[in-house]
């Protein structure tokens, strides 16, 4: 059985399936696309194409939910960590799947990225994001989108909301 809108589907993972993390390799590229693509649309977040996931797959962590109650496994969560300067990554592409929300997944991929990123000695980091509550949980302030690096800005112009962005920055300093 899969869940579905719009023609987006993510198979149907049970809740209480045991979970493992990894890092992302070039065979989930589909699963990633799914789950991203069930959550864009519905408004939540930005469509990522597949051949930019195959460019940035090493950016993104993963928690997969193993085969449970009689229902197969797959992709419980996703996020990427991507570095766009010296002194600032982007934390992107955050997605639960919708039968694992609620059990901390989110937070644990952001933290994930965040270890990731001081590990390198990155002095900050931002995202993009319709979730600002869910950033602020995990230690970003929203700040104006014109503070923002300039390099931020060369990523965004391959956006077709470029022109038109609605989404929130926030900024998270790991000094």
């Amino acid at each position: 059985m899969t869940l579905a809108l719009d023609s987006i589907m993510v198979p149907d993972l049970h809740p209480d399936a045991p979970l493992s993390t990894r890092k992302a390799r070039l065979s989930d590229i589909e699963a990633v696309h799914e789950l991203i693509g069930y959550w864009a649309a519905r408004g939540q977040m930005l469509v990522r194409s597949r051949t930019l996931l195959a460019e940035s797959i090493r950016d993104f962590h993963l928690y997969l939910a193993d085969p449970f109650g009689g229902k197969p496994g797959g992709l419980a969560g996703v996020c990427g960590l991507h570095i766009l300067a010296p002194d600032l990554a982007e934390v992107r592409g955050l997605a639960i799947h919708p039968a694992m929300q609620g059990r901390g997944l989110g937070k644990k991929l952001v933290e994930a990225c965040e270890a990731e990123a001081r590990e390198i000695a990155l002095p900050a980091l931002f995202a993009w994001t319709y979730q600002q509550g869910f950033f602020e949980k995990c230690g970003f302030t929203r700040i104006d989108k014109t503070h923002l690096h300039p390099k931020v800005w060369s990523e965004c112009q391959r956006c077709a909301f470029f022109e038109n962005c609605n989404e929130i920055a926030m900024y998270r300093p790991l000094v």
